[in-house]
């Protein structure tokens, strides 16, 4: 089924795309003077407060993931952009615990430890290659090719073909704009084909020949007797890729925005101590990481929120705002990478449909950082920089286009 986008825009009402970059003041409003209300323009409930949305996103047997609209505009409407049921992650248990298990086969501990040196040496040829003592993007020359060139590789995709993948993620996992709905539409379902086309042979030639990559395991996973077919494992891969490039290369880009600007000293710190960069990782993903959110579809009437919820309304769980809240979170709108429980951000969701790649995505910030400390003693940012001027609505909601930074050896 074809779920109705729900456009959020009404809800935040931002002016600018900076302050939809980094929405402090309005998450802050929100906890403080309307931490659950409802819109009446997109006709949901919103959630703020961080023992509310953990309870939207693990309560399952009131809040489903199943439900006719949705905050995600991911994929196209056409065969080829659409999981089939039996691969859709997106339902409540028990089906999703079969589903979920198939999935999971390819992001195992074991998968990451094999992978680590060969995501290690893709930071290190990105790395190499950024010139020191001079003006470089960080968005073109690191966090947008980054994580797309670990996918690919994790795939067992040629590597001629990264930036074709880059290029599909970009179209697939764009929001919808009312003023062109139709020709995004169209981009969309292009984009699925042309995606569809070129690894379905791929996946079929990983049938007879398997390696050690996330399609063989896709193709090698079995519970209770079903496995995922070559069409199956094509379509749920495209959006595997998309959740595995687009909300990577964000976190990295605003990592680096805030090493910048947050905070001048912290570059300093971690190049000291290179062991505080997972910690670094974890706050950012904390502070930094805009906007995580999650819908949910009401299925019995009830009052756990302290509001009345009637079956069928649907619910968005705000986690980046949730992120902020001062009964979780001391001084939450500071950036500290000492804090004790930084790791209990929700950016990754919560409860049975917490991000599958979460392990992944960690290793990847935190090996991107770490190397690129190892060769840069210094950064700083460019004086002529316009934030305004270079951010993009994407599904993480305003992305960076540009950052150029000053390096130093």
């Amino acid at each position: 089924m074809n779920k109705k986008v729900i456009s959020l825009r009404e809800v935040k009402n931002f002016q600018t795309r900076s302050e939809e970059f980094f929405p402090l003041h309005w998450y802050e409003k929100m906890l403080d003077e309307t931490p659950i209300y409802y819109d009446e323009h997109t006709k949901t409930w919103n959630v703020f407060k961080y023992a509310d949305v953990q309870q939207v996103l693990t309560n399952h047997e009131v809040f489903s993931v199943e439900g006719p609209r949705t905050t995600i505009s991911v994929g196209a409407n056409n065969q080829e952009g659409t999981i089939s049921d039996k691969a859709n992650i997106m339902v409540d248990p028990p089906e999703h615990r079969k589903v979920r298990s198939l999935l999971s086969g390819a992001f195992t501990p074991r998968s990451l430890n094999n992978w680590e040196p060969r995501i290690q040496e893709i930071a290190t040829e990105l790395t190499d290659n950024i010139q020191a003592n001079a003006t470089v993007d960080i968005v073109e020359e690191l966090a947008a090719p980054f994580p797309g060139m670990v996918i690919t590789a994790l795939f067992g995709v040629p590597v001629e073909d990264r930036a074709q993948f880059k290029e599909w993620v970009d179209i697939l996992f764009q929001p919808y704009d009312k003023e062109n709905e139709e020709n995004m539409e169209h981009q969309k379902q292009e984009a699925a084909k042309e995606y569809y086309q070129f690894l379905y042979p791929i996946v079929a030639h990983k049938r007879a020949h398997p390696a050690d990559d996330i399609l063989s395991d896709l193709i090698k996973a079995e519970v209770d007797g079903e496995r995922f077919t070559d069409d199956e494992i094509v379509r749920v891969s495209m959006f595997l890729l998309g959740a595995g490039v687009e909300t990577t290369s964000h976190a990295l880009a605003n990592t680096f925005y805030s090493l910048l600007y947050d905070d001048p000293f912290l570059y300093q710190e971690l190049r000291e101590n290179k062991e505080l960069v997972p910690g670094a990782v974890e706050e950012m993903l904390r502070y930094r990481f805009h906007i995580a959110k999650r819908d949910r579809t009401v299925k019995q009437d009830n009052d756990l929120l302290g509001v009345p919820l009637k079956k069928g309304e649907a619910v968005i769980a705000w986690q980046s705002a949730a992120n902020m809240d001062e009964n979780m979170f001391e001084n939450p709108f500071t950036l500290n990478i000492h804090r004790p429980n930084n790791k209990k951000h929700l950016s990754f969701g919560k409860g049975q449909h917490f991000c599958l790649g979460a392990p992944l995505a960690r290793l990847e910030l935190t090996i991107a950082l770490q190397t690129f400390l190892q060769k840069f003693s210094h950064i700083k940012p460019v004086e002529s920089f316009n934030l305004e001027s270079n951010l993009i609505a994407s599904a993480t909601g305003q992305s960076l286009t540009h950052l150029p930074i000053y390096t130093s050896d």
